[in-house]
C-alpha cells in the first residue's frame, strides 16, 4: 500500500507540475515557429501524463486514450483549422478534461488523510477546472464569436483567441475578475457565474 501510495503522489505532483508549466509557457507559444511547434508537443505530453495519472484502472486507460486522440490529432495535423474540425477538438479536449477531473477526484477523496497525494491531486482538479472551462468558453466563442467582448484599450486584437479565454478562466474560477474581457451574451454571463461559484465552493 505505501508503494502504491508513493507511485501515486508520483504521478500527480508531475501532472501538476506540468499543467502548470503549460500554464506559464501558452503565451510565448501562441506564433508559428519553432516556440509554437513545441507547444503543441508540450500539450500532447500533458494530455499524455495525464492519461498516466489516471492508469489506476484499464478501462480508465482506454475511455482516456479514445477521448484524448480526436484531439491530438486534430492539433498536430490542422493545428490552424477554424471550422468545424476545431470545434470536434475543442468538445473532446473538454469531455478528457471533465474525465480525467472524475477520475482524480474520486482517487483524492477517497482517502481522509491529507497526504501529498491528495494535496497535488486537488491542485490539480483546480488547474484542470480552469483549463476545462476555457474550452467550454471556446466552444461558446466558436458558436457565438461576439460572445466576449475585448476592451480596446488595453487588447490588440477585436476578436478573443484560446490564451484570452485561458486567462479568462482562471480569472474567473479564481474570482479575481478577467479586466479587459467582458462577457457579452446572457450564456457567457451564466457560464461565467458557474464557474465563479464552483472555484469558490471547490476552495
Amino acid at each position: 500500500m505505501p508503494q502504491q501510495s508513493r507511485s501515486t503522489e508520483r504521478k500527480f505532483s508531475a501532472l501538476f507540475v506540468l499543467l502548470l508549466l503549460y500554464l506559464v509557457l501558452y503565451p510565448y507559444g501562441q506564433n508559428a515557429g519553432f516556440s509554437f511547434l513545441a507547444l503543441r508537443v508540450f500539450g500532447v505530453a500533458v494530455t499524455v501524463l495525464s492519461i498516466y495519472a489516471v492508469s489506476f484502472e484499464r478501462k480508465y486507460i482506454w475511455f482516456a486514450v479514445i477521448l484524448a486522440v480526436p484531439a491530438m490529432l486534430q492539433r498536430i495535423l490542422v493545428p490552424t483549422d477554424p471550422g468545424a474540425l476545431s470545434l470536434v477538438s475543442i468538445v473532446f479536449g473538454f469531455a478528457f478534461d471533465l474525465f480525467i477531473i472524475s477520475v482524480v477526484f474520486q482517487r483524492v477523496f477517497m482517502t481522509d488523510d491529507p497526504t501529498r497525494e491528495a494535496i497535488f491531486g486537488a491542485l490539480c482538479i483546480y488547474l484542470l477546472i480552469g483549463f476545462g472551462f476555457s474550452r467550454v468558453y471556446g466552444m461558446l466563442a466558436s458558436v457565438q464569436p461576439h460572445a466576449f467582448y475585448l476592451e480596446p484599450t488595453v487588447n490588440a486584437h477585436p476578436i478573443v483567441d484560446r490564451f484570452d479565454l485561458i486567462y479568462y478562466s482562471f480569472a474567473t474560477v479564481t474570482c479575481i475578475g478577467a479586466s479587459g474581457i467582458t462577457p457579452a451574451t446572457t450564456q457567457a454571463r451564466s457560464l461565467t457565474v458557474i464557474e465563479s461559484v464552483l472555484g469558490a465552493l471547490y476552495l
